[in-house]
């Protein structure tokens, strides 16, 4: 804790940051693990194109009935304990991966794994319709306003800490093992679950209050109906969101083309790849601490002009690689030049993007709404999530990578003037001074 300024919080604000911080570390170690899994894909298990936009694709897919099992969890008496069945059933199937055979002919020749393994990451993937509503509403109900973006964004900058040493360690070991993910994720199964058990430990009150018992089809229904006045009555957010969609469209469209780009352009192997996301993680980990203070000092839409650039500057340069594809060698790893600024652009992204993503919309509301804004933001996320990385894909087979990355450009060039020009017409006006 020596390392985080922790000056001034009262008890219930340090318990919080701690319990946070090692969920944040937990799943750090899980992130790190994950981050090759597109690249276990295509090159171990040797899936198709179009599959490896699927695996993408259910990672942010299922964050479309984000609305709906926030009414759930605002219905059950015990949202943790619920919280802990979805672990349990979301988690644990990583334990499968333990029976896949370690040859490389059997997988490369059976569409069997290629399914069952998209199939147990959808499950995996399914928890966070569940549990990500619920981060900003533990936090926001323990954390004073002042200090929420300064204490996030510590846990996010131990997060990508973690990250960054696991992604390098796991990309080695599996240049050495290509089928190292055998053992290694049902490993990162019974983490997973501690990582929810630990969040499960902030306290919030679970009264009666959270109870509704009108009918849960009513409710639904009465979510989709309040999704409309949340944007009819607040057109900053609504602008908000709209930019989040175009720019959302251009980073998935994209996502899984460069991952292609990166294994056949470039035929970096995996601790080149594991180097590359580590230099990503260092810039974002650096900046984190100060975009997480700015993001409460200013408009949110003029701190994601910045950060559709910073992804506009990164596939910009990953679009100049094609063209200028020099490296040097070092030990086992490919260096290529101008995926240098690439990586310094794509940390700043990451850095600005992760605080932006989960914690952006609690400066849109008071309080008591932060998880109904989240959950509307999430289900948007899940809405573009169905076809926009296929969409990618498609674009790639038809037009190549220059064609695609020159789309999303422009996607993103759209995005940024939709923030100017929102900030010009819109002010944000909030009424309990929890937001900024």
């Amino acid at each position: 804790m020596a390392l985080f300024n922790l000056r001034g919080l009262n008890p219930s604000e340090s318990r919080t940051f701690r319990l946070h911080l090692a969920y944040n570390i937990i799943e750090g170690f899980i992130a790190g693990i994950l981050a090759l899994n597109e690249f276990v894909f295509i090159k171990s298990l040797h899936g198709s194109n179009y599959m490896l936009s699927f695996l993408y694709q259910f990672s942010v897919i299922v964050l479309l009935p984000t609305i709906i099992t926030n009414e759930l969890l605002n219905r059950v008496k015990n949202r943790k304990r619920l919280l802990m069945i979805t672990a349990y059933l979301t988690r644990l199937p990583l334990i499968i991966l333990l029976f896949f055979p370690r040859n490389p002919e059997t997988l490369a020749h059976s569409g069997l794994y290629h399914y069952l393994f998209l199939i147990i990451f959808l499950s995996y993937y399914f928890a966070n319709p569940f549990v990500l509503p619920n981060i900003n509403l533990f936090l926001k109900n323990n954390y004073e306003p002042g200090n929420f973006g300064r204490l996030y964004s510590y846990s996010v900058s131990a997060n990508m800490t973690m990250i960054l040493a696991v992604t390098l360690l796991f990309g080695v070991l599996l240049d050495a093992d290509n089928f190292a993910f055998t053992y290694v994720y049902p490993a990162i199964a019974v983490l997973g679950v501690t990582s929810v058990f630990l969040l499960t430990r902030i306290h919030i009150n679970e009264d009666d209050s959270w109870m509704d018992h009108h009918s849960f089809f009513r409710k639904v229904s009465n979510s989709l109906v309040n999704m409309k006045k949340i944007f009819r009555g607040n057109k900053a957010f609504l602008s908000f969101e709209i930019g989040f969609m175009i720019y959302g469209i251009a980073y998935m469209s994209t996502i899984s083309v460069v991952t292609i780009f990166l294994n056949k352009k470039l035929e970096m192997n995996y601790s080149s790849i594991a180097l590359y996301k580590n230099m990503v993680f260092i810039f974002a980990i650096i900046s984190t601490p100060y975009y997480g203070k700015l993001l409460g000092k200013i408009d949110p839409r003029k701190f994601m002009i910045w950060s559709y650039l910073f992804y506009l500057l990164h596939i910009s340069f990953v679009e100049i690689t094609q063209f200028i594809p020099y490296y040097f060698s070092l030990f086992r790893f490919k260096i290529f030049f101008m995926l240098i600024p690439s990586v310094v652009f794509y940390g700043l992204f990451t850095s600005t993007m992760t605080l932006a993503f989960y914690i952006g919309t609690v400066y849109f509301c008071q309080r008591k709404y932060a998880g109904d804004y989240q959950a509307v933001h999430l289900s948007l996320t899940g809405i573009r999530a169905m076809f926009a990385p296929a969409l990618g894909i498609f674009f790639y087979e038809t037009i190549g990578y220059t064609g695609t990355f020159l789309i999303s450009i422009m996607t993103l060039i759209l995005a940024i003037i939709l923030m100017i020009t929102s900030m010009r017409k819109t002010k944000i006006f909030i009424t309990d001074g929890s937001a900024y």
